[in-house]
């Protein structure tokens, strides 16, 4: 059915499995199919859940939202400092809500994370999130705001034609080496917004510091590349989405929570390792304002 099977198909696609079974089967209804279906969705969204985090290093946090039928799903992902992808959890709600906020952080934590550990989290703008990452990992944990993300929220400010040359201004200050020099690179851009697009120059200022994160860290090339944005976290909700795509009638319960869950076990399937976790590890940033010594 992840595959895109309907009940009603799910005979005729079947191997054959000789005429002597096939005729004292009963197995292969539309309803009995469903009932299976539901029974290893839910196993599959209590194994997700459950899944203990003890033994992990991990490295990387990524968060972003998935939209379904009215409702939004948060999902999280994992990177070890192996450079292995693990989805680590899925909650119902939306990431502006405080206490959704810190209930989801808190999950990885009471299933065995180590909150002394020093993640990096690579997430959008929610500020209660921003916030709940604080309250929960305390000063050891690292914040990058997505570029793309961010691409998005400032570009959206301006006419279509105007667009392409934003983004391409703020891509060219990320690419910088000197985090300094990116910033005023970022400022310089934002005070021109002022003059003409003040609500796009207020979305560049707002989390600058924090989308200047792997600089500060001295994070470049390949994994640069890979950490910017919540790409890796995206391209797992994709195929949670093509999973999801013939369903047309949701219903109320579980059932949301329990597709995506299935969807992001097989992605779990298709993971490989991140580009460029081999990279030599980050030092530690230095005090906002200051520029990293060679």
């Amino acid at each position: 059915m992840l595959a895109g099977v309907s009940t009603r198909k799910f005979a005729v696609v079947g191997e054959p499995v000789g005429s002597a079974v096939e005729a004292s089967s009963s197995a292969t209804g539309k309803s009995t199919i469903s009932e299976l279906f539901i029974e290893c969705t839910r196993t599959a969204l209590a194994e997700l859940m459950s899944r203990r985090l003890d033994d992990v290093r991990l490295a990387v946090m990524m968060l972003d939202a998935l939209a379904i039928a009215e409702r939004t799903h948060v999902v999280a992902l994992g990177i070890s400092t192996d450079g292995v992808k693990i989805p680590l959890g899925l909650w119902e709600g939306s990431t502006e809500n405080a206490t959704l906020a810190r209930l989801l952080l808190a999950d990885p934590v009471d299933r065995g994370l180590d909150p002394e550990q020093a993640i990096l989290f690579v997430i959008g703008g929610s500020k209660a999130l921003r916030k709940a990452i604080g309250d929960v990992f305390g000063s050891n944990a690292l914040v990058h705001r997505c570029h793309r993300h961010k691409e998005r929220n400032a570009t959206d400010q301006l006419p279509e034609r105007d667009r392409d040359q934003l983004r391409g201004r703020m891509r060219a200050a990320g690419s910088l080496s000197d985090p300094e020099v990116a910033r005023e690179r970022l400022e310089l851009l934002a005070s021109e917004l002022d003059r003409t697009w003040p609500d796009a120059g207020g979305s560049l200022r707002e989390g600058m510091t924090e989308t200047l994160t792997l600089l500060r860290l001295g994070i470049g090339g390949q994994l640069a590349k890979t950490l910017s944005s919540t790409n890796p976290c995206e391209s797992m909700i994709e195929i949670v989405r093509h999973t999801q795509r013939n369903v047309k009638h949701w219903q109320d319960g579980d059932m949301r929570k329990r597709w995506t869950a299935a969807g992001m076990l097989v992605a779990e399937q298709q993971f490989r390792r991140i580009i460029g976790y081999r990279a030599p590890a980050a030092r530690s940033p230095p005090p906002c304002g200051t520029t990293p010594a060679r």
